[in-house]
């Protein structure tokens, strides 16, 4: 049956979910009525290789190579061929989760064969004692996947790897010639199962136009072969380029040779773009009308931007459709032994967005100036909720990955009420800023509704360049948020950046003890370094002299343009630390070394840290007035209590005390007051008790209420006891 497009990523991205830009234009489709096909050919082609007959024809190619050249440990894999061959379908089934029995044999270790990889295997009864046999047996297979694909790439394809291909020849590519000269090489076996795929899916389909993906360097070289063999075979389809990879690193396109494999480039949201697109191609509009597309005219890239069409509003775009994916075919893998570093890889996630944009949009290292960070539109809680539910209803999956710049605080919130009304049981993390907002009761809040991790950037732990960065936070207000998040049962993961401009060594060494600090004390779960890297479109590559550095720009960038080569005069030499920050985080992660001294983990000299050993300690134990507004919202989420009312006695007087029990979950959690004072909290939690139709009353109506009864004790002394301190426990929170 013809489709008016086929939309499709390329290999490869996640193996545990799809890449949700294919099923967000999907949805968008359905709005208007635009017959689609969506594809992730990264899945396909992962299966057909790690299959019985896929490791056949791998080992037969590397055998027919000098297998004298390979290294020794490719060489064991080679010995052990037939145990590969033998075990492969089963670990993929083991990893798909249809044979979940399988655990008991894969974690007695004589399953499956072993090479190189299993030397990073850590204590696995610390590492897995809490996370199941499952889990380890996932970590096994994925360690022995892992070894495959490293036999893989060292003896027939240098370009493969398991979530990226040939993404060397992407990165960075201000030239074509590179891209150009592999494409004229013949296709590889990779090249082939996804040639495979793809013609197949356009025999089925017979679409007028082809649409390809391309969020990451990784996917961009199989992008081109797809590009290619389309139009060697398929001339009269059209095909239109978008997604990450486009939208920050063509810009300024000026390679006419790109549009001998595309006829179309279009640029940041593609809602508008798109259909625009198709009214073009259909003879309704004349070429004028498209919108941020860049097409080859007489020799000459040239962009149209039709800013008489408007972009749809996030309302508008409807909800991703994951329908054509196969979602029961994907792998769920453990590479680190690390319970929130695993998420990433484990698991199927439905993707959503709660809002387009950053909130923020100050931080100088990032693309600010791109529409895709700088246009900040969120949604509505109820919006939000209602995709939720289609999506679980359309997936099976009850998972939720927000991918979103930065969750904005207000808005977790409202989701987090409105998915507690509804009764929703879902899973869900999200991207945030380590900003104050994330208070204990905000913290308690999320975790009831379902959130189970956060991931955020703590760039560079030193508030001089956070001041730099323009990051809105400091190193001792992260602490205390991850304390925040961490006690009340949600996991958080840092994202942390080295050589940033100026950076000098001892605030790498100084940053790196923070860090350390922060896993000691167990308010930091799992994180990443990554080196910093200027972009054209931030603030620091837009105007590097303001940061104390220089760009060098070596030619003009015809092809991708977004790293900017640039030089640090006063700054460390930064690729020095990379080695030993990566080791001595992937031990933090594991347990390993948190007391071991920093010096431990480089092989060069290393300045002593500045950092007090108890500085992080300290910013947590500092005393934190809490007050509250009273437009402050207070709600109840706990279950309704009973009151025991008891008569004391003491030196001849009498009085009524009551006791409140709440049942928590996981134990019962008493308050004792007076007995009319106990009378009015009990009636007004249940009153306020989080449901279907509830109104949600503010901190002065709470105040309000009483003072109402007219109480002997003023309502700051009741509200300051100790008490009623641990009312929170219960479920009862000011937001």
């Amino acid at each position: 049956m013809q489709k008016t497009f086929l939309i499709f990523t390329p290999p490869f991205t996640q193996l545990n979910t799809p890449y949700p830009a294919t099923a967000y234009i999907k949805g968008f489709f359905n709005t208007k009525n635009i017959s689609c096909y969506q594809a992730d050919y990264g899945i396909e082609v992962t299966l057909k290789l790690f299959s019985k007959t896929g490791l056949q024809e791998v080992f037969k190619l590397a055998e027919s190579k000098n297998t004298q050249s390979f290294s020794k440990n490719c060489q064991r894999i080679l010995h052990l061929k037939d145990s590969y061959i033998n075990t492969i379908d089963a670990a993929i089934l083991f990893l798909q989760g249809k044979s979940a029995t399988l655990a008991n044999r894969i974690t007695k270790r004589t399953l499956l064969p072993e090479a190189s990889r299993f030397s990073q295997l850590v204590d696995v009864q610390w590492a897995f004692g809490y996370m199941g046999l499952q889990d380890l047996a996932k970590h096994i297979c994925t360690l022995y996947l892992e070894d495959l694909s490293d036999f893989i790439k060292e003896t027939i394809d240098p370009h493969f790897g398991f979530s990226r291909y040939a993404e060397r020849l992407a990165r960075s590519a201000n030239k074509f010639d590179e891209l150009a000269a592999e494409l004229a090489n013949p296709l590889s076996l990779i090249d082939q199962y996804f040639i495979e795929s793809l013609e197949r899916d356009i025999h089925i389909h017979q679409p007028k136009i082809i649409g390809i993906s391309t969020p990451f360097p990784g996917n961009v070289f199989s992008a081109f072969r797809a590009a290619q063999f389309i139009k060697q075979k398929y001339p009269e389809i059209k095909i239109t380029w978008g997604g990450g990879f486009p939208n920050t690193e063509l810009r300024s396109i000026s390679e006419t040779r790109v549009f001998d494999y595309f006829d179309f480039i279009t640029l940041d949201d593609g809602e508008a773009p798109l259909e625009q697109l198709v009214k073009y191609i259909d003879g309704s509009i004349p070429e004028a009308m498209l919108k941020r597309t860049f097409i080859c005219k007489n020799n000459v890239v040239t962009y149209i931007n039709n800013s008489s069409c408007r972009d749809y509003k996030q309302t508008e775009v409807g909800t991703p459709d994951y329908s054509d994916l196969h979602l029961d075919k994907y792998i769920s893998a453990i590479e680190v032994a690390n319970p929130m570093h695993k998420l990433w890889s484990d698991g199927r996630w439905n993707k959503l967005t709660m809002a387009h944009g950053c909130y923020w949009g100050k931080c100088t290292f990032c693309d600010i100036s791109l529409d895709y960070i700088k246009i900040y539109e969120p949604l509505t809680a109820k919006v939000l909720c209602d995709r939720i539910e289609t999506m679980i209803e359309q997936t099976g999956e009850t998972g939720f990955h927000f991918v979103d710049e930065a969750a904005p605080p207000s808005l977790m919130r409202e989701l987090a009420l409105e998915i507690i009304r509804r009764g929703l049981n879902i899973s869900w993390w999200t991207n945030v800023r380590f900003e104050k907002s994330f208070n204990r009761d905000l913290c308690i809040l999320l975790k009831a509704s379902g959130c189970i991790a956060v991931s955020g950037g703590l760039e560079v732990a030193s508030d001089r360049l956070l001041k730099l960065i323009n990051k809105g936070i400091t190193v001792e207000q992260v602490a205390r948020v991850n304390k925040n998040f961490t006690d009340a049962g949600i996991m958080v993961h840092a994202y942390l950046m080295y050589g940033f401009p100026t950076q000098t060594a001892q605030e790498t060494i100084d940053s790196l003890e923070m860090v350390r600090q922060m896993f000691k004390l167990n308010i930091l779960q799992s994180a990443f370094w990554h080196q910093f890297a200027m972009t054209a479109h931030s603030p620091v590559g837009l105007n590097p002299e303001a940061f104390g550095v220089k760009s060098i720009i070596p030619f003009e960038p015809t092809f991708a343009n977004n790293d900017v080569v640039h030089e640090d005069p006063t700054g460390a030499q930064h690729e020095y630390f990379s080695e030993g920050l990566k080791k001595s985080l992937f031990n933090y992660m594991n347990g390993i070394g948190i007391d071991e001294p920093l010096h431990k983990w480089f092989d060069f000299k290393i300045p002593k840290t500045t950092v007090t050993p108890d500085h992080i300690q300290n910013a947590l134990e500092a005393t934190q007035f809490q007050s509250y507004k009273d437009t402050q919202k207070v709600i109840f989420i706990g279950n309704k209590p009973s009151l025991e009312t008891i008569v004391k006695t003491k030196k001849g007087v009498s009085w009524e005390s009551g006791v409140l029990m709440f049942e928590t979950m996981s134990k019962s959690v008493s308050i004792s007051i007076s007995g009319p004072q106990a009378e009015w909290l009990k009636n007004y939690v249940n009153e306020i008790k989080l449901e279907a139709g509830t109104d949600i009353k503010s901190f002065k109506d709470l105040k309000s209420s009483y003072d109402a009864n007219q109480f002997e004790e003023d309502f700051d002394l009741f509200w300051d006891n100790k008490a009623t301190k641990n009312l929170y426990q219960t479920g009862l929170l000011i937001l």
